[in-house]
């Protein structure tokens, strides 16, 4: 992408951009201590952040899960295929530069719909000369739509493995969220993969702030219990040690362990 057309991607989509009402991504973006937001993610960041200080941590320790997840399935499961959806605004590791560090010749699809993420994305996802980076523009609540486009990235007679990082509760029910992945991960041939984590609803601040959130005027976001979120995993091969707390999860040496209650939890599976 040349310099003056990564700059008209940002300003088509930053014509698109409702600063008036606070974004998911933004706010998200905002937590991690990017700067890529504006005041009124400000505002309901920190009123979030007031009723449940942990916030942080979360939105830290959810990145480092996917850090950990993308490095075992580049490097011991040996998949060179990636697709995340709910990409968020890019940061540090993302996922193709986590994945390529491994692999240089994998290829990363990311989806979201979010404008600011598109225009971001554009400019500053590139990828490795033996790899391939894309982005598509697409809704995760069209499961369809997100594997039309990404068939012309990625080859779906190969593994792939799919990431759902914190995004599995902008579905509201259950039974859509669920039928969601599976047909998702039955378009993927065995041996692909899928690495999720979500929060839970057993946190009694942060099932208060997310209530506060979805009052805002943001698109709302469902906790669930984390029996709800196992099963996401259904008719999957879970590696161990299964669905734990994200930062129980192959933890690096210098990952502290959180203690008291568990705010999210996580897991990767293979398809038989």
């Amino acid at each position: 992408m040349t310099q003056d057309s990564a700059g008209s991607s940002r300003t088509a989509a930053s014509a698109k951009i409702d600063t008036s009402v606070p974004h998911s991504a933004r706010v998200w973006n905002y937590w991690l201590g990017g700067k890529d937001n504006y005041v009124v993610d400000h505002e309901l960041g920190d009123a979030f952040q007031a009723i449940f200080p942990g916030i942080t941590d979360l939105a830290r320790d959810s990145r480092a899960f996917l850090g950990r997840a993308v490095r075992h399935l580049a490097g011991e499961a040996g998949i060179r295929q990636f697709l995340d959806i709910g990409t968020g605004l890019p940061t540090a590791d993302n996922t193709h530069e986590i994945a390529q560090r491994v692999a240089p010749d994998a290829r990363i699809v990311y989806v979201d719909n979010d404008p600011l993420v598109l225009a971001h994305a554009r400019v500053l996802l590139t990828s490795s000369r033996e790899g391939v980076t894309d982005y598509l523009d697409a809704d995760l609540h069209d499961p369809e739509a997100v594997l039309r486009q990404a068939v012309r990235t990625l080859d779906f007679e190969q593994p792939v493995a799919l990431t759902l990082m914190q995004v599995s509760g902008h579905i509201a029910d259950y039974d859509e969220a669920r039928a969601i992945v599976g047909t998702l991960m039955g378009a993927f041939p065995s041996g692909s993969y899928f690495a999720f984590n979500d929060s839970v609803n057993t946190n009694k601040a942060n099932a208060e702030a997310t209530q506060r959130y979805n009052e805002s005027g943001a698109a709302p976001y469902y906790l669930r219990s984390p029996e709800e979120l196992g099963g996401f995993f259904d008719g999957l091969e879970l590696l161990d040690p299964g669905v734990v707390p994200i930062t129980d999860w192959r933890p690096d040496p210098e990952t502290v362990s959180t203690s008291g209650e568990v705010i999210a939890v996580g897991g990767v599976a293979r398809k038989p």
